[in-house]
This record gives C-alpha cells, sequence and structure tokens, in this order.
C-alpha cells in the first residue's frame, strides 16, 4: 500500500471516529482499559468497567426505544450517573438530565418540555421519580446493568447517528416560568471540548475535579475530557465545598491538577479561608465561568498557587459551554475587571448594533457566537429557536446561523473582548442563569401579592423582590422554597405601599435600587 493510501485510510478511520462520542468512548476504552476515568467518595470505574457499563444501558434501552428517542436521567451525584447519559447515547438516544433536588412543580415542568416516553433513575430518587406527574416509564438504573451487550445491536445505533445527532437537552430558566431546553448536537459537544482541552492543555496524566452538578452545562468537561483524551475526573462530594479543609485534603489526596468551576466554586474557599490553612499541592489550571469572578478572591488563588493557568471562559448554554476565553497573564488588581478574551478555535464571535449592523471596535454591542458549537436551538420551541437563532445579518450569500446572546461586549484594539453586561433581565447567581421574569411569574401566582419586581445586586449577590399586597415576606419566602431551586429563592424582600412606575408606565427600578445602598 503507498503512502497516500496509508494517510488516506488514516484520515477515513479517525473521520468515522469522530461521527459521534461514541468513537472517542470507543478508542479510550480500548486504550486505557484499565485506568480509572470516574471515582466518587465511595466507587471507582475503569474505562473498561465504564464501558461495559454503558453497552448493557445501551443494550436494554435500545430494545425498548428507537434511535433518536429523548431519555430523562434522574440520578445523583457518583460514577453511574455519566455511565447512564453514555448509555442512552449507545442506544442511538439523547439524555435529558434532570436534577433530583429540584422541587416537584419544577421537575414536572421540566419533564413535560422533555416529553421523554422513559426516565432512568437510580434506586435512591425513585421515590422522588414516582411522586411526580410522569406518564412515562421508570426504569431504575441498577436492574439493567448487568445487560449482557449486544454488540449488533449497539453497531446498528451507533452507526444511526451523524454528527448534528442530538446527544443531550440541558434546562435552564425561561422567563415564562417554563425551563427551556437546549438541545446540543453530537459535534458542538466535540468542538467545545477539542477547543477547551487545547487552551488547558488536558491529556491522560491529567485529573480533573468535578464541582458542577451532573446535570448542569459545565459538568460536560468533567465527563467528556476524559472520555475524548484519557483523563481521570473525581466527583467532589458537594458538602465538601463548605468545609475549607476538607475540601483541600480532598484535591490533594486524589492529586486534582485541572479545576474546571463555577466563578461562585472558585470563591467559595477563598472566602471561607481555606489557604490559611493550606492548598491544592497538585493543581497545574483552573477555569472559571458562569458569572463576573472578584478579582479580590482570585487574588487569594494567585498568591497562594501563582504558578498555575488561571483561564476565565465565557459563553452561554447555547454555544455549548463556553465560547471565548482569556489566559490571566499576571496578577490582577483590585477592582480590575477581567476581559472574556478572544474566540475558542473554531467558534466565531461578532458584535452587532441595534440595527444589526456590525460594531465598530472599541464600541459596545451585542456579543452573537457563530460556528459548529452552536446548539440546535431549544428542544420542542420552533418559534423561540427561530427568534434567537438567526441568520448572520452580515452575510447575504449564504446560509449562517448565529446565536444572538444578549450579552454585551467592546472588542478592544488589541482584538480582546470585554464584557459589559447583559441587554435584558438575565442574569447569572451563583453559577446559575437566572430569569428575574420567572421569578416575578412565580411571586405574582401567590395569594396576597399585588405587583411585584425583582432585582439583583450584583456586588452583594442577592436576589431582591419588591411586592405589594398583603402576603407577609415569610410566607412568600416558604412558598418559594416549596417550589422554586433555591438559588432562585428571594434573600431580601420588600413591601411596598404602591411600585414606583415611570411616565410610561413601567416599574421605576432606579428607585428601587435606591434600597440597595
Amino acid at each position: 500500500m503507498s503512502k497516500y493510501n496509508v494517510l488516506w485510510t488514516i484520515i477515513v478511520t479517525v473521520m468515522k471516529m469522530e461521527t459521534s462520542v461514541l468513537g472517542r468512548l470507543d478508542r479510550t476504552a480500548q486504550r486505557y482499559k484499565d485506568k480509572i476515568i470516574f471515582k466518587d467518595n465511595s466507587t471507582a470505574l475503569t474505562f473498561g468497567e465504564f464501558d461495559a457499563l454503558t453497552k448493557s444501558v445501551g443494550t436494554y434501552l435500545g430494545g425498548i426505544a428507537q434511535s433518536g428517542t429523548p431519555i430523562a436521567v434522574m440520578s445523583g451525584r457518583h460514577v453511574l450517573t455519566p455511565a447512564l447519559f453514555l448509555g442512552i447515547v449507545r442506544a442511538g438516544c439523547f439524555y435529558a438530565p434532570v436534577d433530583g433536588d429540584m422541587p416537584p412543580d419544577r421537575l414536572n415542568k421540566t419533564l413535560s418540555v422533555a416529553d421523554a416516553p422513559i426516565m432512568l433513575v437510580d434506586r435512591a430518587h425513585l421515590e422522588k421519580a414516582r411522586s411526580l406527574s410522569f406518564g412515562g416509564k421508570i426504569i431504575i438504573a441498577e436492574d439493567i446493568l448487568g445487560t449482557p451487550a449486544d454488540e449488533e445491536l449497539l453497531s446498528e445505533r451507533a452507526a444511526s447517528l451523524i454528527p448534528t445527532s442530538p446527544l443531550y437537552v440541558i434546562f435552564t430558566s425561561g422567563s415564562t416560568g417554563t425551563p427551556k431546553g437546549v438541545i446540543t448536537s453530537h459535534l458542538s459537544l466535540m468542538t467545545y471540548i477539542d477547543a477547551v482541552a487545547e487552551v488547558l492543555s488536558i491529556d491522560d496524566s491529567d485529573i480533573l475535579g468535578n464541582q458542577s452538578p451532573l446535570d448542569y452545562i459545565a459538568a460536560i468537561r468533567d465527563i467528556y475530557l476524559p472520555i475524548s483524551f484519557g483523563a481521570c475526573t473525581y466527583i467532589i462530594p458537594k458538602n465538601e465545598f463548605a468545609i475549607p479543609t476538607a475540601l483541600f485534603d480532598t484535591l490533594n489526596r486524589e492529586r486534582i491538577t485541572a479545576l474546571c468551576w463555577s466563578v461562585a466554586g472558585v470563591e467559595l474557599p477563598a472566602k471561607l479561608g481555606a489557604f490559611d490553612t493550606g492548598k491544592p499541592e497538585y493543581l497545574r489550571k483552573l477555569c472559571f465561568s458562569g458569572s463576573v469572578i472578584n478579582p479580590a478572591y482570585l487574588m487569594v488563588w494567585q498568591d497562594a498557587l501563582p504558578d498555575i493557568l488561571y483561564v476565565n471562559q465565557y459563553g452561554p448554554t447555547e454555544a455549548t459551554a463556553s465560547c471565548t476565553y482569556y489566559v490571566v497573564s499576571g496578577k490582577v488588581s483590585e477592582g480590575e475587571a477581567l476581559p472574556i478574551g478572544k474566540p475558542y478555535r473554531n467558534y466565531k464571535i461578532i458584535l452587532l448594533s441595534e440595527d444589526d449592523a456590525e460594531t465598530p471596535t472599541g464600541e459596545i454591542g451585542q456579543i452573537c457566537v457563530g460556528g459548529p458549537a452552536v446548539t440546535l436551538g431549544y428542544y420542542g420551541n420552533p418559534e423561540l429557536t427561530a427568534k434567537s437563532f438567526v441568520q448572520n445579518p452580515l452575510n447575504p450569500n449564504y446560509r449562517e446561523l448565529i446565536y444572538k446572546t444578549g450579552d454585551l461586549g467592546r472588542l478592544r484594539e488589541d482584538g480582546v473582548l470585554e464584557f459589559h453586561g447583559r441587554m435584558d433581565r438575565q442574569i447569572k447567581h451563583l453559577g446559575h442563569r437566572v430569569e428575574l421574569g420567572e421569578i416575578e411569574n412565580f411571586a405574582g401566582n401567590i395569594d396576597g401579592v399585588g405587583e411585584c419586581c425583582a432585582l439583583y445586586q450584583k456586588e452583594r449577590e442577592l436576589l431582591w423582590l419588591f411586592y405589594t399586597g398583603t402576603a407577609a415576606s415569610r410566607d412568600i419566602v416558604l412558598r418559594f422554597r416549596a417550589d422554586m431551586p433555591a438559588f432562585m429563592v428571594p434573600r431580601k424582600l420588600i413591601k411596598l405601599d404602591e411600585m414606583p412606575v415611570l411616565p410610561n408606565g413601567k416599574t421605576d427600578m432606579q428607585t428601587l435600587k435606591n434600597y440597595f445602598k
């Protein structure tokens, strides 16, 4: 065989492997069979064991579900959960993870959007799953893990996947009170994972420490970096983030080399004085995203670990987690606002004015994202998809979809992008995307609440709720705690005789912000 034929064979082989994430798992499972891929505080799975579990789950589900079927997952913070996700993919389907700690009303709304005929649950969440209004089939994950793999079926299902096949649906806050399901393809996921791995220099020597809930968008790094590059992820127990000594002891015991955390997760150890008694000795790279970091807390990390790589990420779920990055080149100063940098490889960033013209360098415009990492849209919501995923107005010649983030940015003369807030009232709070309109919609349906307005005090990370009516603030908080996620419960409630309004009849938010002082 000539050298050209050999080269072509290699190219075709690689292209076939990249059709879906399954090609990556097949490759790493074979190469790193006896190496640990996922570990929690009680269990460790090797690549070979993990692969076998995905094939058992995939075989079982493949016998009862057609290719392309959405399958809901309610599972805990342990090594089985990623195996369930990839088992669903083995069946030619896509997964829709839901957080079992959410209030029942929120879960019911989420599952209604997912419209999945099957929900896969671990035994710990079975009672919760059965208490919901889910009308499909509930399957206990532990009961199907011993299913013998049907390689022929699995091969057929893998062949049904193409790069643009859906991989998962991640749910975010919706202003109407109904969660939005962002559906992401295999291609989008692989584009992002390859780009972030390049910036962080991830390889098979890395051990990642997982902080994000496994159903949340940030967790895709901790799941798919090991699958793609032979690294390992340790799933850190949730309670340790409130115990500084325990958290750092774990990072050192597990020899964690890389952290991809939310800004809230990065700031917490610095707030709690974790560095007073120690530091992560093996850490070489820290990536953070989700909101704007307070430089005072980043300075604490830099003082203790001056030689590691710090990367600030920016980007929405609709662009597969993040679309830009900024490598922090020197020590930050108090009051400094870190830029959000430049696009990852295979991403395109443009800034548009209100009339969809290109924003000149140095001026503020709406950040828009293009490229293969732009997701497939909002699941089951073509109207909202068409509104947010649009033809690039700067390109009249061929189809080029971009996602309008609703965020404002400014491109500096040196080509670095700065973040300048939101166009609407969507915020990032404790690493979660929250629509203030959703909080208002919920509060407005509580007995005794008349008009209401939700505001966010960014400096103190406080959610405020201003309202009129007869309801007591304690009763409002109890209703929120019963039916809404903890991060969406207002911390400051102000009862007013009447809501201040502008001449046009809209709520005077600037007057309300006087309460922030």
